[in-house]
């Protein structure tokens, strides 16, 4: 009989497959400047939370709806636009040699770490809440995109409609 693993151990887990990064760094949640890393005591308090994009919004609402007419025109549109909020699909994101650990993560990290009882701080404040609101809309974004992605090239449809190894 298996026995689960301790939460210790499933969080260490968890943790090391998050530093593993690769060419998912292009999926992830835009890496934080000197700016952000300014601001995490504020968003800590979420005095300055924030905003969720509309167009990951919409996709948080219906994922897998389609665009337009379904035109590879309107497919174009939105990919484009989704682009813009989430940085570089897998398909043309090049691993830029950068681990997980950027000076802005370390940055936060230290700067969050002056805050006594910030987890709970965070969940109080609501700040919490707003980033998992964040990224399940970079998730559905993403699976947006996906969905957007492969319609197009069901329909036949040229690249940016369709993943760049599928053809042109």
């Amino acid at each position: 009989m298996k026995r689960p693993l301790p939460l210790t151990a499933l969080a260490a887990l968890t943790c090391l497959a998050g530093l593993a990064g690769g060419t998912a760094h292009a999926q992830s949640m835009p890496e934080p400047d000197a700016t952000e890393v300014a601001k995490t005591p504020l968003r800590d308090l979420n005095i300055d939370a924030r905003d969720i994009p509309e167009i990951l919004q919409a996709a948080v609402r219906n994922p897998y709806a389609v665009p337009g007419r379904g035109r590879c025109n309107d497919l174009v549109t939105e990919i484009a636009a989704l682009d813009m909020e989430l940085g570089a699909d897998y398909d043309i994101a090049e691993d830029d040699g950068k681990d997980r650990l950027s000076e802005g993560r370390i940055g936060q990290s230290i700067v969050g770490s002056v805050i006594p009882f910030r987890g709970i701080l965070r969940e109080v404040t609501g700040a919490a809440s707003n980033d998992r609101a964040l990224r399940a809309a970079f998730t559905a974004g993403m699976a947006r995109r996906a969905f957007l992605k492969g319609l197009g090239q069901g329909k036949g449809c040229a690249y940016p409609a369709r993943t760049k190894a599928a053809g042109k």
